[in-house]
């Protein structure tokens, strides 16, 4: 696998298709991800 723009699975290549993911969170779901860690803390 060829890590660059063509490849869709990483940063650089979401950013050059214009879509987001795991690799590219956006910042409303940068705020999810960090509310449902906070979550799971107090849980464990």
């Amino acid at each position: 696998n060829i890590m660059g723009r063509g490849d869709k699975r990483s940063k650089k290549g979401k950013i050059s298709s214009g879509s987001y993911g795991k690799a590219r969170l956006t910042q409303r779901n940068i705020a999810k991800a960090k509310a449902k860690a906070k979550v799971e803390e107090k849980t464990a």
